[in-house]
């Protein structure tokens, strides 16, 4: 029996900690930003914020406790990006050798650049603190975990040997896991996928159609393959489930918020009031556009849609001349 405390009670960190009691074999705990919010999941036996309608077992620890996270012998980070680096200034006074961290986390750091493998490790440096550190990601809708259904996720670690123990630790009938030493590849597919999800919602929000979805999910895959790659990850990694596996689901899937988001600016909607009424959930992709762009003129990338998502994030660009301007682009070469 592994001790893993799941950080973060969002969506995304609840559902993990519901998969991981269903599996069995381990004391899971679920870490809240606050013990008056976790107080409010103990109260209602469940998530009702961010996870309604899933009970939370008496046998998963629900703590705001910052201590807690040294009993664990693996912490699953699923701390928003834009909280990461404050949270873990909060935890890592708790945090020992011995311990494995894996961030589920699909972002990258504003201003920064730092994919979150990256603020995690910048942070235990301050503590002269090093740990094995590795990503978990995939197509993988927080509802769809909860529920039980059929999910696949890469879990990438420098240490095969460290991959595959996570591997075992974490897998169910329910998730499936496959193993990579490719953290970046897994990382930036998981991160930008964001991006590219808001231009297919803004597709929707317009009312083009399927062809246009289909040309934003291929042109994406190839912009976020040149990034990544140039970043030190392989390119085969963005053909895999943490690449077009979860571009595909999020910009297609009606669950996705990022799409969502681009929808609501494809019909009108200031950012703003979009934001307010996701009621607390994050769409990372705003954030990571921003980053994304910086990281990719850090290496003399070229991302012309995301570069167009900018501008109606941050400019309020009409999103039909975004998408004009990317068809009337000039003519390339497809690979």
């Amino acid at each position: 029996m592994s001790r893993i405390i799941v950080l973060g009670s969002g969506a995304w960190g609840t559902a993990i900690a519901l998969s991981l009691h269903r599996r069995g074999g381990h004391h899971v705990s679920l870490w809240a930003h606050s013990p008056e919010a976790a107080q409010e999941i103990l109260d209602a036996s469940e998530n009702t914020l961010f996870l309604p309608g899933f009970p939370i077992p008496q046998e998963i620890t629900v703590t705001g406790d910052n201590a807690a996270v040294a009993n664990a012998e693996i912490v699953v980070s699923v701390v928003p990006s834009e909280f990461l680096r404050s949270t873990l200034a909060r935890l890592r006074p708790h945090l020992h050798s011995g311990q494995i961290i894996l961030s589920a986390t699909k972002g990258v750091e504003n201003h920064t650049f730092l994919r979150m493998t990256e603020v995690i490790a910048a942070n235990l440096a301050e503590i002269n603190l090093k740990l094995p550190i590795g990503a978990f990601s995939g197509p993988s809708f927080a509802l769809e975990v909860a529920q039980g259904q059929p999910t696949a996720i890469t879990v990438a670690f420098d240490n095969s040997k460290i991959a595959a123990r996570l591997q075992a630790e974490l897998s169910s009938e329910t998730l499936r896991l496959y193993t990579s030493t490719d953290v970046i590849g897994v990382e930036l597919g998981g991160a930008l996928k964001n991006v590219i999800a808001i231009a297919a919602g803004v597709a929707s929000g317009v009312g083009l159609g399927y062809n246009s979805t289909a040309a934003l999910i291929t042109r994406g895959i190839a912009e976020i393959t040149r990034l990544a790659v140039a970043c030190g990850a392989r390119r085969e990694t963005l053909a895999g489930l943490s690449g077009v596996g979860d571009l595909v689901l999020t910009c297609t899937g009606s669950l996705s918020r990022n799409r969502t988001v681009g929808q609501e600016m494809g019909r009108g909607r200031k950012l703003p009031e979009i934001l307010a009424g996701l009621g607390g959930k994050v769409a990372e992709g705003v954030q990571t556009t921003r980053a994304a762009l910086g990281l990719a003129r850090q290496h003399s990338i070229e991302m012309p849609i995301t570069e167009q998502m900018e501008l109606i994030l941050d400019e309020g660009k009409d999103p039909r001349e975004a998408i004009k301007d990317l068809m009337l682009r000039p003519g390339k070469d497809e690979h």
